[in-house]
């Protein structure tokens, strides 16, 4: 029987995530992610439903963190400026986890039934932020549409950012990304 060690949840996401790089996603076993997290299967499922789960741990916290920063930005600031702004801290979040993130997205790219998930956590996120926009004042459509239009620019800055070297910065492609949004939308 392994020993306790405190940070079981981290210890999990980890072990899963090195697995999923070395054998892929299909060939990994819940088992053999314990194992290698020094656990029992049964405190794996303590922690998460099922081995998809350990990708997608972070989305309440994520989801939280946009809604606050739409919740706290300037009440001057535009509709699409507090979303921008919104996926600027995301984006610093993600920026501290570079590694982590990469890998995990080499996870899903790599696996169909998983990119559906991401697609679905996409589409989560952008009614969050129309909520949080919602709740600022801004009416129906702009919500959507704005919330929508963050998606898409996170989407594409994240792209690039997995995309480039280490030294590319998530917060700047994000800002980048969503001036170059406002000048097609423009006519520039």
């Amino acid at each position: 029987m392994p020993r306790w060690e405190p940070d079981s949840r981290g210890r999990l996401k980890q072990a899963a995530l090195a697995l999923y790089g070395e054998r892929g996603f299909e060939n990994t076993t819940v088992a053999e992610i314990a194992e290698r997290a020094g656990v029992t299967e049964r405190t794996f499922f303590r922690h998460f439903a099922d081995k998809r789960e350990v990708l997608f741990d972070g989305s309440g916290a994520l989801q939280e963190l946009l809604a606050n920063a739409i919740e706290h930005a300037p009440r001057s600031a535009t509709p699409i400026a507090a979303v921008t702004a919104a996926f600027e801290a995301a984006g610093a979040v993600l920026q501290e986890r570079r590694e982590q993130a990469l890998l995990r997205q080499a996870v899903i790219t790599a696996n169909a039934e998983l990119r559906e998930r991401e697609l679905i956590k996409l589409a989560t996120l952008a009614t969050v932020l129309a909520d949080a926009l919602r709740r600022r004042g801004v009416s129906d459509p702009a919500a959507v549409l704005t919330a929508e239009a963050g998606i898409t620019v996170f989407k594409v800055a994240f792209e690039r950012w997995v995309a480039g070297s280490a030294a590319a910065d998530l917060p700047q492609l994000i800002r980048t990304s969503m001036d170059e949004l406002k000048a097609v939308t423009a006519g520039k």
